[in-house]
């Protein structure tokens, strides 16, 4: 019986020892604030892109100028396509498609009025076709003759110039047939001019196209760099029963 009362006595005095030591209120608050400026625990959160956007590394989405310029070269328009903007491409695209028509019609004409020409000097002023350059027609038609064409080199000293060979000798029966010829030779040379006039601007449209197809690449991957860039934010979490903590939120857009 002393055993129990002797054990009774011992608890009663420890529990109201451990009561008389409690801390107060304001202690609890210092202490908190003690840990919260000591030691925060930090959480870092990844916000994943939207689904309904493509995740692909940026280097793998962006456009290659050098490719936008081969394309442009071998079709204007397709460089502005590749660049995703096919809006303004679509005009180059159109004027290729005419120049090519134009470039066939003068090339057929010249080609029909140089037939004409030859034929008409082989008929009429006894010119041989074979082996003719370019300047030797355009001579047929300023000199009534292979004779007085050669009169005129000695006199100039041109010797180099002179047209020895059979094969080089014309004659026009009248001045008026060579006048005639001229007119057609004259017609040709026009034509083809036109057909070297048509070969530059579709280079030129070409060189123009892929100008504004680059211009539209470096666009696209300006716009590209902006919308793949990582956002980062800092807040204080507080939650009840838990500790004060710190987050880190990392949000890459696409």
């Amino acid at each position: 019986m002393k055993k129990i009362i002797s054990l009774v006595v011992l608890v009663s005095s420890i529990a109201f020892a451990q009561s008389n030591q409690a801390p107060s209120l304001s202690e609890l608050k210092q202490h908190a604030a003690g840990n919260f400026q000591t030691a925060i625990p930090l959480r870092t959160e990844l916000k994943p892109a939207p689904a309904n956007q493509d995740i692909l590394p940026q280097d793998s989405r962006r456009k290659n100028p050098a490719l936008a310029i081969l394309y442009s070269m071998l079709l204007p328009g397709m460089g502005e396509l590749y660049a995703g903007s096919y809006s303004s491409g679509k005009y180059f695209t159109i004027a290729d498609g005419i120049l090519w028509g134009t470039f066939a019609g003068f090339e057929y004409y010249a080609n029909w009025k140089e037939k004409d020409y030859k034929s008409f000097a082989q008929s009429n002023a006894g010119v041989d076709l074979n082996g003719k350059d370019s300047d030797f027609y355009a001579n047929v038609g300023v000199y009534i003759s292979s004779d007085e064409y050669n009169k005129e080199m000695d006199l100039q000293g041109s010797f180099d110039k002179v047209y020895n060979s059979p094969s080089y000798h014309w004659e026009w029966g009248s001045n008026d047939q060579r006048k005639e010829y001229r007119g057609m030779w004259s017609s040709s040379e026009n034509a083809f001019n036109n057909v070297r006039f048509v070969v530059g601007a579709l280079i030129l449209n070409r060189v123009i196209s892929a100008i504004n197809a680059v211009r539209l690449v470096a666009a696209y991957n300006k716009n590209l760099s902006v919308e793949t860039s990582w956002n980062v934010s800092v807040g204080v979490d507080n939650r009840p029963n838990l500790p004060t903590s710190l987050t880190f939120n990392f949000v890459k857009e696409f």
